[in-house]
């Protein structure tokens, strides 16, 4: 497998530091509001890297932490805490704010198919962690204490910019772009490691320390979080590409400043989702959740399926009609699996094997998504059964996760439903040929028997996104496409 390292700037092939295993860290929500779906394109592409290191054998642990507490509103360690804006917002209590976030966060991921990592580590759990590794830091030479703060030193390292290649210059304070001055630092570059009580008298949660009472700066958990658990040597760092810099940057600062050696080789980022007017922001205002979608009737699979038709590094330009085109090209895909019959011979193990093999040589070249779903309609187009073509689907699946079999399955269901209503004198449904909108036009019919006007509704602005116009006639509906 090959995959792009943003710390070296080319495609190498993915190593890791213990042989099959995969210490993975990708860096989660800060949890003061919903993730809009931008934040979650980046959770959809890391979820499929993991499943696809795991079916090319991997044992991966993968570790993901939630910032309950030091996230500033600026990246230049100045503003309030974004945990203390949420709670002022909806007048709750900070730990409130963070549980509601934190269980609408994995709502979505559960809508989306993305797996939960194997540890979930809140940052206000590990308190003790970031104070010792502050104080390691303070004791090696690398961090001072200045105006109530403790502050890493920049200018003890040989080499800081890791990512851009950034020059000096272009990161006077006050040129760059969110970077005010700190007069408590010795040099522009340096972050705080530890906050106290003298600078953010209003800080809702706060913690005894050798410094004072306060809190952790948001760059120290994600070091501390990492070595608890996937241990000193990572294999494996992802997150947006908006976190490169300062965040993963100061990461790698301090972690390898405590450690002593080199802490992480390769560095995952997914470029932004970007509307018409620019990159997808919650300052901005275009805030799209996952709920949304769904109240505009969109299948949030949808959404997963369009993120897929692109590679991770590139940007991605997220419309209605683009999300319209995507529902369209997503239902044609499961009508032809549905039109697979599961009984129609056996299982080739040697043509299996054969596709799995071309699969992990597409998907496995810097996780070419995009590949890896036009090899679905190659599957569909293979001279084999249609046993063994539902056995490839079914496999790719455990990588793209698109619940493809389990779709097929629910519009066969709805077919045969079609039919013995049909023969039964009962709801006709009449159209252009393509079941899977047959089905849906069926179930809107049955939603309004049973008076359920809401999942009717629902339906048929799902069609309607579809670009499909229905049409109540006596006894059923018909359907065209406009």
């Amino acid at each position: 497998m090959y995959l792009y390292n943003s710390a070296t700037h080319k495609k190498e092939e993915f190593q890791t530091h213990t042989p099959g295993r995969v210490e993975m860290y990708t860096c989660g929500p800060t949890v003061y509001h919903f993730a809009h779906i931008g934040n979650l394109r980046s959770y959809i592409m890391e979820d499929v890297l993991e499943k696809f290191l795991r079916y090319e054998g991997y044992d991966v642990n993968r570790v993901m932490n939630i910032t309950d507490v030091g996230h500033l509103t600026s990246d230049a360690d100045e503003g309030e805490d974004k945990m203390l804006k949420g709670a002022k917002r909806e007048n709750k209590s900070v730990m409130d704010i963070a549980k509601f976030y934190t269980d609408a966060f994995f709502a979505d991921c559960e809508k989306l198919n993305i797996k939960v990592p194997e540890v979930v580590q809140p940052a206000t759990g590990l308190i003790d962690e970031f104070i010792t590794t502050v104080q390691g830091l303070l004791d090696k030479g690398f961090a001072y204490f200045a105006g109530g703060n403790v502050y890493f030193d920049t200018s003890k390292l040989d080499s800081y910019h890791v990512f851009h290649n950034h020059e000096e210059d272009a990161l006077d304070v006050g040129v760059r772009e969110g970077v005010e001055e700190d007069s408590n630092k010795r040099n522009k570059n340096d972050f705080v490691l530890w906050f106290t009580k003298s600078k953010f008298e209003d800080q809702a949660l706060k913690w005894d320390s050798p410094w004072g009472v306060g809190y952790p700066g948001w760059h120290i958990e994600c070091s501390c979080i990492s070595m608890k658990f996937n241990g000193e040597y990572l294999d494996l760092h992802c997150g947006g590409i908006d976190n490169a810099f300062p965040h993963h940057t100061n990461e790698i600062a301090q972690s390898e400043a405590y450690l002593g050696h080199p802490w992480c080789k390769q560095w995952f980022h997914v470029a932004h989702l970007n509307t018409n007017s620019g990159k997808m922001s919650k300052s901005k205002g275009e805030f799209l959740t996952v709920s949304l979608l769904e109240e505009k009737g969109y299948d949030p699979i949808v959404y997963r399926f369009f993120c897929l038709q692109s590679h991770y590094r590139k940007g991605l330009v997220f419309s209605w009609e683009n999300l319209d085109n995507a529902t369209v090209a997503f239902q044609k895909l499961i009508s032809r699996i549905a039109a697979l019959k599961p009984d129609n011979g056996e299982v080739d193990g040697a043509v299996l094997a054969e596709y799995e093999d071309k699969f992990k040589s597409l998907v496995g070249n810097d996780l070419n998504t995009s590949m890896g779903v036009t090899a679905l309609y190659d599957v569909l187009k293979a001279k084999t059964t249609d046993a063994t073509k539902l056995a490839i689907l079914a496999s790719y699946d455990k990588v793209l996760s698109l619940s493809l079999l389990d779709k097929a399955a629910k519009v066969r269901e709805e077919q045969a439903k079609a039919q013995t209503a049909k023969a039964a004198g009962g709801y006709t449904v009449t159209g252009e040929g393509d079941p899977a909108i047959d089905a849906l036009v069926l179930a809107r019919g049955e939603a309004k028997k049973a008076k359920n006007f809401a999942e009717a509704d629902r339906i048929r602005d799902e069609l309607k996104a579809m670009g499909v116009e229905v049409t109540d006639v006596p006894g059923g509906a018909s359907w065209k496409k406009v």
